[in-house]
């Protein structure tokens, strides 16, 4: 199989996508994308961008990357691509003194439990960030983004990110040729 890696991807950023890839006798080819990271070459009309994180999430959504995270969602709609967003999210403990505990996030639905470890970071007896963008909030805007735009927003654990991008892509091409022909 033969995947189509977006060459603006960080090189060196992304060892437990590319070691599940060789793994998989996965061809990786790097090229400059219109919308997302990952996609066939032989069927472009489903692409996926990853996230290594719900942080990173949250500057494309709520923070100054905003735009040209819309402007990328406006791209893939006009053009008729289904663009997944895959967000990896292991859990964990939010603070260093492990008070707060977030399960790993699997959906949008999720998130209305999460509890953004920013918000636990404290400056002497101030919190560091009190504006930090809260999971609720951060679903909300997911769910108004996946109606409005049509994008569809994953998650997985770190460790299973590339074979969630194979999965996605093979079952999105099959859902796809079955409908041509249908």
């Amino acid at each position: 199989m033969i995947i189509f890696e977006d060459s603006r991807q960080q090189l060196g950023k992304h060892t437990l996508k590319n070691t599940y890839f060789e793994t998989h006798d996965i061809e990786v080819k790097r090229t400059k994308l219109y919308v997302g990271d990952y996609t066939l070459p032989t069927n472009q009309s489903i692409c996926i961008d990853t996230k290594k994180d719900i942080q990173e999430l949250i500057g494309d959504i709520c923070g100054k990357s905003h735009e040209r995270f819309r402007n990328e969602l406006i791209r893939a709609q006009e053009s008729n691509i289904q663009l997944i967003i895959l967000t990896e999210d292991n859990g964990g403990y939010c603070d260093k003194k492990n008070t707060i505990y977030n399960k790993p996030v699997t959906s949008v639905k999720d998130l209305f439990q999460w509890k953004n470890p920013r918000l636990f970071i404290m400056q002497g007896k101030k919190q560091k960030y009190p504006n930090a963008t809260k999971g609720a909030t951060l679903a909300k805007a997911l769910i108004t983004m996946e109606n409005k735009y049509g994008v569809s927003f994953k998650f997985c654990k770190k460790e299973e990110v590339g074979e969630n991008i194979i999965n996605i892509l093979r079952n999105g091409a099959d859902n796809t040729e079955q409908s041509r022909k249908a």
